[in-house]
């Protein structure tokens, strides 16, 4: 499993014209799926995401979590994240996860992170995707699980 996060002064999806989920401060999350990943991929990461200390505090350190910095989390899944472009000049995704076994562990790794601290918006699973962010920083951290990267 693997995540993607931006730090975000503002975040918001949009499908069909409609905004699903949006956030203030917090962190935009990108989560992908690979084929070998289980629960506790998303167990470990949500852990890391929740505790990650990368908002300023009173001294512009970055030593504070998202919950200690007031902030929520808008989660969109992207299997992208395990594009493979090593060979050619198309992207292959053979280590993502096929739909149902990456919807399944989505919704877990969001579930997950709705019992923390912090308020938590999504984007839509499979849907087509605009999504707007204002990068806080730039902050942009990614995180494998131990098990999430199959190269």
């Amino acid at each position: 499993m693997r995540i993607l996060i931006q730090r975000v002064s503002q975040a918001r999806v949009v499908v069909s014209d409609s905004t699903v989920g949006t956030i203030r401060t917090g962190l935009l999350v990108f989560l992908g799926v690979a084929k070998s990943d289980a629960a506790a991929d998303a167990d470990y990461l949500i852990d890391k995401l929740l505790g990650l200390r990368i908002f300023p505090d009173e001294a512009g350190k970055m030593n504070r979590n998202v919950s200690q910095a007031g902030g929520a989390l808008l989660i969109v899944s992207q299997f992208t994240l395990y594009a493979d472009c090593r060979k050619g000049r198309r992207p292959s995704f053979d280590q993502a996860a096929p739909p149902e076994a990456a919807l399944s562990l989505y919704n877990y790794f969001v579930d997950s992170a709705k019992k923390g601290p912090v308020p938590v918006e999504t984007g839509v699973f499979q849907a087509s995707m605009e999504v707007h962010l204002v990068n806080d920083g730039p902050v942009t951290i990614q995180i494998d699980s131990p098990g999430g990267n199959p190269r």
